[in-house]
Parts: C-alpha cells; sequence; structure tokens
C-alpha cells in the first residue's frame, strides 16, 4: 500500500487497506459483517473479522451439544466394580512400594569403599551402622 499509493496521505491508505482487506474474505456472513462495521484501518477490521469468526465458530459448535440422560441400573454396578478394582489396584501399588523399600539396590560391578564390599553402595550397606556414617 506505502508503495502503490505513496501520494496518499497515511489514512487514506489505511483505509484503502481495510477494504482491500474485507474484499479478500471468502466467507460472505464474515465479509458482510465487517463491511457493516466500517473499520477505519488495516488493525481493526482484522481485530474484528477474527473476533466474528470466533464468535460463529462456537455458535455452530454450541448448537450441536446436547445433554444426555442415562438412565439405567448398570450404574450402581458399574461404580462397586471400578471401587473394587481401584482397590485392588492401591493394594497392589502399596505392596510394590514396601517391597521395593526392604529390597537392597545391587550393583555387581560397584565396590563401596569403606567395607570393600561389592554391589552395593553407602546408603545400602549392611556392615556400616547409621551412627558410623558421620
Amino acid at each position: 500500500m506505502n508503495l502503490d499509493y505513496a501520494e496518499c496521505p497515511p489514512d487514506v491508505r489505511d483505509s484503502l487497506a481495510a477494504q482491500y482487506f474485507v474484499d479478500a474474505i471468502r466467507d460472505e456472513d464474515t465479509q458482510h459483517a465487517t463491511r457493516l462495521m466500517d473499520a477505519k484501518d488495516l488493525k481493526s477490521a482484522l481485530a474484528y473479522s477474527m473476533k466474528y469468526e470466533a464468535a460463529k465458530t462456537v455458535s455452530k459448535t454450541s448448537r450441536n451439544v446436547r445433554s444426555i440422560e442415562i438412565e439405567d441400573s448398570t450404574g450402581k454396578e458399574k461404580d462397586e466394580k471400578f471401587d473394587c478394582l481401584l482397590k485392588t489396584f492401591e493394594k497392589l501399588l502399596n505392596s510394590h512400594v514396601a517391597g521395593k523399600k526392604n529390597t537392597l539396590r545391587r550393583n555387581p560391578n560397584v565396590t563401596f569403599w569403606k567395607c570393600n564390599k561389592k554391589g552395593h553402595v553407602q546408603r545400602d550397606c549392611q556392615t556400616i551402622s547409621p551412627n558410623q556414617e558421620n
């Protein structure tokens, strides 16, 4: 716009840019609404058309959404089965965590320097008491 209409004042160039933008909008409803808005510059025309498109998209999707209520007796049974499964999972997880705490981490390639035994580090050493660590 600056090169094509260099002799025009800046406000005229902005108005022409907004008009060309509105003409280039493919959706007829958006083009019509943006034209009625009578934007004076490209920035306001773009902002308005984007808001219009967003509002139109939201209103289209909200019409297709309906609430569904299901009335059957299997809901309570499913909740009970889920609760039972959840309790079993929690027990399994707790036993796994407790088992991990009791097992020592062993690496056959590591030698702990204080006791000179292979396969563990200081925190897993059973020959050193907690008072000796400090």
